[in-house]
């Protein structure tokens, strides 16, 4: 592999041994030699919801749907499983329009990651990104982990499409990746490798 994948999407290959990443897409964060960190974009948690999490952190004064600032759309919106690291620990993927000066990592020129409470404050107020998914925990390499992944075929790459991550409802955003690499998801085996 030559390149690093900041941007990119991993998309898992139904030999997927480990059953966290079965059908997963992961938008990449940050890739370099010293490894690598993404989000689990398609797993929502079945649980709870972006407005129950406001809640209980004590941003939302009542669990309620009719929260001045919070649209409706937004209170229902899920939270993610990000992957299994720091399950425990938030995360916030968003356009750019939005960005906190030492806090948010420009990942491209459309999309952002911060993982600061900050995020959450301006959301309530009214000053949060237009698009953004919160997702709990994250997906991590070490260092050559996955480039041996990628050689043994565990995933597909491409580049990321911000209306898959943003505008698509979770359980269509696997075939969506696969569909916008040219893959029919029906024709998809474990046996498939890289060009």
């Amino acid at each position: 592999m030559s390149a690093f994948l900041d941007g990119h999407f991993l998309i898992a290959m139904p030999g997927m041994g480990d059953p966290r990443f079965e059908r997963a897409v992961v938008y990449m964060c940050a890739h370099t030699e010293e490894g690598a960190m993404g989000l689990i974009v398609n797993k929502p948690m079945d649980d709870l919801e972006l407005g129950q999490l406001l809640y209980k952190l004590g941003l939302l004064p009542a669990e309620t749907t009719n929260s001045i600032h919070l649209p409706q759309e937004t209170y229902h919106q899920p939270v993610f499983t990000g992957g299994p690291v720091e399950p425990g620990r938030g995360f916030v993927l968003h356009t750019m329009d939005y960005a906190l000066p030492e806090a948010t990592l420009r990942v491209d020129e459309a999309v952002g990651l911060t993982a600061s409470l900050d995020i959450l404050h301006d959301l309530v107020q009214g000053r949060g990104p237009k698009r953004m998914l919160l997702a709990l925990g994250y997906a991590g390499w070490a260092e050559g982990q996955l480039e041996d992944e990628l050689r043994m075929n565990a995933w597909l790459t491409c580049p990321a499409d911000v209306d898959i991550i943003f505008s698509l409802p979770p359980e269509e955003r696997y075939a969506a990746a696969l569909t916008k690499m040219g893959i029919d998801p029906g024709n998809l085996t474990s046996g498939s490798g890289h060009a």
